[in-house]
This record gives structure tokens, C-alpha cells and sequence, in this order.
């Protein structure tokens, strides 16, 4: 199975955070899954369905839920800073499975839930494919400085594009379909120090948390692992809701 070379191994270690819990014992242990990997040579991967299993006894850990920045000016982010459900998502653009998602199931759940303010998704680059991945996700970052962050996620993820690489022909010619209006500031961006700094404070969240696959997902503090079916997803937001609107808290970062 592919292992990302571009962090040294101690990296993938959890850490121990908030009154000596291990966060990472939260998400390993009430969660179990196979790590994902990009689709076979010639194959899109687009009706692969990652071999996970997610816990229904799962709960919400607090030391989870705070993971969430519920920032109004992150322009990684979809939905209201003060939604009362935050998805947060760890995913790498090379990885088949992080691609269904995009495709069969993101714009049912912005439909259902980010579009009445239910919910708010937050994206979290976590390429763990060697280089591509690496300046995919930057250059993710510098598409969203200029407001385009979800078009070039669509383009990335649309049927065919990975197959395609991720070099830097391949990606300005992404920005270019997502609308990002300045190619030239985009191409400085994504190789410049502050993409990089970005993408790896997203990574070092992802492997604090003991998350060595993707796609991984937090539901306000519930892991969820792998390409899950929408119902899983439904089950996990509907009862956070119900879980927030009976406690609500006062809400972090809204504008």
C-alpha cells in the first residue's frame, strides 16, 4: 500500500493533547479501516468503494471538535463560520476515493445541509502521494487566495483528471478551467513559502490526529474513515445537530 515519502516516519505518530488524551486513540480506536490508495493503473477508481467500516457507537470527543476553526475568512471552507455542524475533511487530490466523495457525495450534502446552514465543511490538505499530491494541494491553496478554491477542487476531482498528474502544465491548466483569474500570481502562489506553510500545518493536524489514510473526516468531533455512503454522513450530521441545537455553544470565529 503507498506510503507518502515526502514526512519522515516519526511525522505519522499521534501525540498526546488536552489533559494527557490521546486524540489519536480516538480516532484509531473507535474507528476501523484500510487506508486507501489511488486507483489501478487504467482505472478511474470512481465506483471503488473504500474497504472501511465506521463504529455506529461512535460519540464526540471534545479534543476532536475543537479542530474545527470555524474562521469566516478561511477560504477553504464552505457554509456559515457559526453552522452548528463543522465536516472537517483530510483528503489528497491523487487519492481515488477522496475523488467519489468529491463527485457522489459532497454536493448532496451542500445541498441538503451546507445550503440551510446546517453545515460547514472544511477542507484540510492532506497529500500523503509523494510530490504531485504535494504541489496539488498547494496549489489548491493559491487557487483559494483568489476565491477559487471549490472550482479547483471540482476540476481536480472531475473523471479523469488525476490520471492526467498533477505537473505544472497540468495544474495551471486547472486553475485555468476553475476561473482563477491571475495564472501568474497563481503559479507564484503554489510554490511560494506561504502555500507551503499552509499545507503542512493541515498535515501535521492530520497526523496528530493518527490519520495515516484518506479520505478522513471529523463530524464535530466524530471520526468518520473512508469514502462512507451518504447515510453515513446523514446519520452523523443529523445527530450532531440534534446534539448542538439541544446544547448550544457559543459559536468560534463567526463573522
Amino acid at each position: 500500500m503507498p506510503k507518502s515519502t515526502s514526512k519522515p516516519a516519526s511525522k505519522a505518530k499521534p501525540v498526546m493533547i488536552v489533559s494527557g488524551v490521546a486524540v489519536a486513540a480516538a480516532l484509531l480506536g473507535v474507528v476501523s479501516y484500510t487506508a486507501t490508495k489511488p486507483a489501478s493503473q487504467g482505472s478511474s477508481g470512481s465506483s471503488a468503494v473504500a474497504d472501511v467500516s465506521a463504529d455506529p457507537s461512535n460519540g464526540i470527543y471534545p479534543e476532536l471538535e475543537a479542530y474545527a476553526r470555524r474562521d469566516a475568512s478561511d477560504k477553504l471552507a464552505l457554509g456559515r463560520a457559526d453552522a452548528p455542524v463543522v465536516l472537517i475533511e483530510y483528503a489528497d487530490f491523487k487519492c481515488g476515493y477522496c475523488g467519489k466523495f468529491a463527485r457522489d457525495t459532497e454536493p448532496e450534502l451542500v445541498k441538503k445541509y451546507v445550503e440551510n446552514g446546517t453545515l460547514r465543511i472544511e477542507w484540510r490538505n492532506f497529500p500523503i502521494f509523494g510530490e504531485e499530491s504535494e504541489a496539488a494541494a498547494r496549489a489548491s491553496w493559491a487557487a483559494g487566495q483568489q476565491g477559487r478554491f471549490w472550482e479547483f477542487h471540482k476540476a481536480a476531482y472531475a473523471e479523469g483528471a488525476k490520471e492526467k498528474g498533477f505537473g505544472a502544465e497540468q495544474l495551471n491548466a486547472l486553475a485555468k478551467e476553475a476561473g482563477v483569474p491571475d495564472l501568474a500570481r497563481f503559479a507564484k502562489d503554489t510554490d511560494g513559502a506561504a502555500a507551503r506553510a499552509a499545507v503542512s500545518k493541515d498535515q501535521e493536524q492530520a497526523y496528530s490526529l493518527g490519520a495515516t489514510s484518506t479520505p478522513s473526516f471529523l463530524v464535530n468531533g466524530r471520526p468518520i474513515a473512508g469514502a462512507q455512503p451518504m447515510e453515513a454522513f446523514t446519520e452523523a450530521i443529523e445527530a450532531a445537530a440534534k446534539t448542538a441545537t439541544a446544547t448550544p455553544k457559543a459559536s468560534k470565529g463567526s463573522r
